[in-house]
């Protein structure tokens, strides 16, 4: 008797590993392969459903087991909103892909693990098929620098609030210096990961366009040819604590300055282009295919973004 309830809860266990697998489950395959009835299959079945509506009590799932008709088999539906679809999976590959922020290698084993993961057996195929092509021709950014180790460090001590020192190339010149700085946020934009930190022991006079300004610098990740986190903390008061998501909205172009208000007059094609580029872009007024928009930014990118525009854009103030 103790054998064949060993044997029942390792066929249970199989049945439920498979089901999780998101494989399907035929009672007629499966009697035979352990040499019992239809009967006793579905009875493991069926317990195997009590179990997981009991867990989706305790977790807050809704997951249940179904018969699927056109698979002629019993599968795992998975009903809770904390786990991936088959079609985020696919858009947030054509996202990373579209980034091109990794090295080939890197960005392959991600797609790799998020597929294998994250779809459902019988959509894996035709997920990997429809990036296919992309990752054929996926071209990796010219650094070629792997900095996924170094940018969790980063985020370590940016939680930690840990001082860090760095030797960095600068983008100009190429010219490699040393900063201790106060690391305060991790971003993304257009191609590049970037670390926003406040510089300590510097002479701002000497090294900055601009040694009143209140706002960290930024870094390239793959620029920092070392890091060392220190044991030294720092703190920053509430009050003047950092708003990456602030931040973000005003320097789409990863170029540090001050805060400036930009006004302009767009006759393009589509103002909605221009209103996701520059997020913190205001319509003032419109009329005769014309916009007249008005937003605030850090620095001088923009002035780049504005004279790419060519004469879709007359600068009015800033």
């Amino acid at each position: 008797m103790e054998r064949q309830n060993g044997s029942k809860n390792q066929r249970i266990l199989k049945l439920y590993a498979s089901l999780m697998d998101g494989s399907v489950v035929s009672k007629a395959q499966e009697a035979a392969i352990y040499e019992v009835s239809e009967k006793s299959i579905q009875r493991d079945l069926d317990d195997i459903k009590e179990f997981i509506a009991d867990q989706g009590l305790l977790n807050g799932e809704e997951n249940t087991v179904v018969y699927d008709r056109r698979e002629r088999g019993y599968r795992l539906e998975r009903r809770s909103e904390t786990k991936f679809t088959d079609a985020e999976i696919l858009a947030v590959s054509k996202i990373l892909l579209d980034s091109r922020a990794l090295t080939k290698p890197e960005m392959m084993g991600i797609l790799d693990k998020l597929i294998d993961n994250c779809v459902s057996p019988d959509k894996r195929k035709m997920v990997g098929q429809l990036i296919a092509n992309e990752k054929f021709h996926y071209v990796e950014p010219h650094h070629g620098t792997v900095f996924m180790d170094k940018m969790w460090e980063l985020g370590n001590a940016i939680r930690e609030c840990r001082v860090i020192e760095i030797d960095y190339a600068k983008l100009k010149n190429s010219e490699t210096v040393s900063r201790v700085l106060q690391p305060l946020a991790l971003m993304f934009s257009e191609y590049y990961f970037y670390l926003a930190a406040f510089i300590q022991n510097i002479d701002k006079e000497r090294e900055f366009d601009n040694a009143n300004d209140p706002f960290p610098t930024i870094y390239r990740l793959d620029r920092i040819r070392s890091l060392r986190v220190t044991d030294a903390h720092f703190k920053i008061p509430y009050r003047d604590r950092f708003e990456e998501g602030e931040f973000r909205k005003r320097i789409q172009f990863m170029y540090g300055g001050r805060v400036r208000t930009v006004k302009f007059e767009y006759s393009g094609p589509s103002v909605e282009a221009v209103l996701d580029r520059l997020t913190t872009a205001k319509i003032l007024s419109e009329g005769g295919g014309k916009w007249v928009i008005q937003a605030e930014v850090f620095g001088n990118g923009i002035d780049m973004w504005l004279r790419s525009q060519g004469g879709y854009v007359r600068v009015l103030e800033g």
